[in-house]
């Protein structure tokens, strides 16, 4: 059975003007400066994870495996671990949920990323989700004030969306999430989620 993974928009916009395409030629992988990431950055091993907010499938993945994976390689310095935003369905929300993380500083990034996934279910079936997002927002530090100029600042989502065409079109990543290991994909350009065993053994592989 193919993977699960949630298929990339081939617009995005929070505005009409603002659009991504998500095309383009594979090409050798670098780091960028405005990565997130996570464990030791000299390691020999670099995992990258292309994922959106509002990915359901990353959500999954975040609860059921990440918790592992991160106990075993990034605690133990083992892995480089880099989190890429891609923006998927609805696309406002994710990119909301970005900008409003990155707002939260880099220290409270990655706890805010884990909150909006862990509050997915709930917003998809409230339809609540400005009311969602204020109440992590307040939860990381930021009252809604801050929060609604998070989330409305252009110049913010122009980087967002410029991030998004370019971390995209390195691996020409179809859906959320995808992972590459040390510069090659885990399974496809299509996505899915991967297991750690699938993880373990890319990771065994790049560390020959």
């Amino acid at each position: 059975m193919r993977p699960l993974t949630r298929r990339l928009l081939t617009a995005v916009a929070l505005t009409a003007s603002m659009g991504v395409a998500l095309s383009g030629c594979a090409k050798k992988d670098v780091a960028n400066a405005d990565d997130m990431s996570l464990g030791n950055p000299n390691a020999k091993v670099t995992v990258i994870e292309y994922a959106s907010a509002s990915c359901s499938h990353c959500a999954r993945w975040n609860a059921e495996v990440f918790p592992a994976f991160k106990t075993k390689y990034v605690d133990t310095g083992k892995v480089n671990y880099v989190y890429r935003e891609m923006l998927t369905p609805p696309a406002q929300v994710a990119a909301a949920a970005f900008l409003m993380a990155r707002c939260a500083g880099k220290d409270k990034y990655f706890g805010v990323v884990d909150s909006v996934y862990r509050a997915q279910e709930e917003m998809f079936t409230t339809g609540q989700f400005r009311e969602v997002l204020v109440r992590i927002a307040q939860s990381s530090g930021m009252d809604e004030a801050k929060f609604n100029a998070c989330v409305s600042d252009e110049k913010a989502l122009k980087s967002l969306n410029d991030r998004v065409e370019k971390n995209a079109k390195v691996y020409n990543v179809q859906g959320t999430p995808t992972f590459v290991v040390n510069g090659k994909l885990v399974g496809d350009a299509a996505g899915g989620e991967r297991s750690l065993a699938e993880l373990d053994a890319a990771i065994a592989a790049a560390s020959k």
